[in-house]
């Protein structure tokens, strides 16, 4: 589709007429040249149609699969982390594993939201409200796993410092302790900046609902909210705010979460190129799963016209780029170890690639550097069953990248008489399934009792929010 906003002869600057510029064309972000009151009625009506069974069918699954989680961390904290399967050499298990792959699914929420608002990237605003709710949803998943591991739960209050009768201090030089910080100060501006999103979107909820009770709670979190010139200013300077406190978290979060490897001393974990490797990785993760999550959200409730195959094709290249950098960093680890002549170096990733962790290791290779291969290929990025496929290869494959750099170190160490194989026990699973159960029952009240999409900015980049043309 040819621009829509050609600029008039009358404005147009000397030099452009000079030059007579190609007048590039933009895909439409909203098909059909749906108007306002389209758009508000169809995200509103999700939230305020009779709750379909589909809904309460998966919530109670949901709920049963959470469970899982409960009674495995009070097994946990009734017998102890051994029930994790965590024994010399691998006192790392799938505890660390899964806590940097729910980080990582965390990312793509603040990056969609943050950076691309700063970039100016219209098209993230039919997905960024979902995307910042994951985030959010992925965080509380997260930190479940550090608290429980550190074994007397009801002492993780020592990782903050704070003065207690003990006089015991954080080691601050842990990259455990900037774990706290950077996982803590990520999911506190996360939640600021999902919220302050939402105002907008919530006092026109208020304002259609039909009984007291939505009205008022509502109203609350609305913070009387009206939309006059004045509010709009300031929310518009807070959200670029928000937005520019965000980004450098973005960077930061998982950079820091790779640090617990990186300034070991351990073969395999001690380089440098971790921190952007893992940055890379989780925004592939994390643009996985928003995928998961929106296409079959877009085929149930007929959104077709505010996600459209523009959304899905700039996602999918996302994922091709970050899947090929990722690519490229596990090559690139193997090149550092043959060229900095280390023994030990060199056996850790022949080890990974050819040990007895080499099926969990072709198997990311497979997942994660050969499978968004197929978004070089137009048909199949416009294939949505093909993408919603191949996203579900991508989270599979992150989550075995990090057992793979978890569990092939520990389990082959400097001293060959303390070698093991590490095997999850039956609560290490039900934990670990748990979380999606957790996940799942947290973003399904977010889809019954929220604006699954940010009406106000998506109604700011439809053509009649410019009806002058220029």
């Amino acid at each position: 589709m040819a621009s829509s906003h050609p600029i008039s002869d009358e404005v147009k600057p000397a030099i452009l007429q000079e030059v007579d510029p190609v007048d590039i064309p933009r895909p439409a972000l909203v098909d059909n040249n749906r108007g306002f009151n389209w758009i508000t009625d169809k995200i509103c009506g999700i939230v305020e149609e009779k709750t379909p069974t589909w809904w309460w069918v998966c919530f109670i699954m949901a709920c049963a699969t959470a469970s899982f989680t409960v009674i495995g961390l009070v097994y946990l904290v009734a017998t102890g982390t051994g029930v994790w399967g965590l024994a010399n050499p691998a006192n790392w298990g799938w505890a660390i594993v899964n806590f940097v792959f729910w980080i990582g699914i965390g990312h793509a929420g603040t990056l969609i939201s943050a950076i691309l608002c700063l970039l100016r990237q219209k098209w993230r605003t039919s997905i960024n409200r979902a995307a910042e709710a994951m985030t959010i949803f992925a965080v509380v998943c997260a930190g479940i796993f550090p608290v429980f591991h550190v074994g007397r739960v009801w002492m993780a209050w020592f990782l903050f410092p704070i003065p207690n009768a003990n006089a015991i201090w954080p080691n601050f030089r842990s990259a455990l302790l900037w774990d706290v910080f950077a996982v803590s100060t990520y999911g506190t501006v996360s939640v600021l900046f999902w919220y302050v999103g939402l105002i907008p979107d919530l006092a026109s909820v208020r304002d259609r609902a039909k009984n007291k009770i939505r009205q008022v709670l509502y109203g609350i979190f609305a913070m009387g909210w009206r939309g006059s010139n004045r509010q709009w200013s300031n929310y518009e300077m807070c959200y670029l705010i928000l937005a520019g406190l965000s980004t450098p978290l973005v960077l930061s979060v998982h950079t820091i979460v790779s640090f617990d490897f990186a300034i070991s001393l351990l073969p395999g974990w001690h380089t440098t190129i971790f921190p952007p490797y893992f940055v890379a990785g989780a925004i592939f993760s994390g643009f996985g799963m928003v995928l998961t999550l929106m296409l079959p959200l877009r085929a149930i409730y007929r959104l077709e016209d505010l996600i459209t195959q523009y959304h899905i094709d700039c996602m999918t290249k996302i994922i091709l780029a970050t899947g090929t950098m990722v690519g490229y960093a596990y090559g690139m680890e193997f090149f550092i170890a043959a060229y900095g002549a280390n023994d030990f170096e060199i056996f850790a990733f022949v080890n990974r690639a050819f040990g007895n962790y080499a099926w969990a290791y072709w198997i990311m290779i497979s997942c994660n550097v050969l499978s968004p291969q197929f978004f070089w290929f137009k048909k199949i990025r416009e294939n949505t069953a093909l993408v919603w496929i191949i996203t579900i290869f991508v989270n599979i494959g992150m989550w075995f990248e990090r057992f793979v750099i978890a569990v092939t170190t520990l389990t082959r160490d400097f001293l060959p008489s303390s070698w093991g194989y590490y095997s999850p026990t039956i609560i290490d699973i039900f934990t670990y399934v748990g979380t999606f159960g957790v996940f799942s029952v947290l973003f399904l009240l977010f889809l019954r009792f929220l604006p699954l999409m940010a009406m106000a900015e998506i109604k700011a980049v439809t053509p009649q929010a410019d009806p002058h043309k220029h």
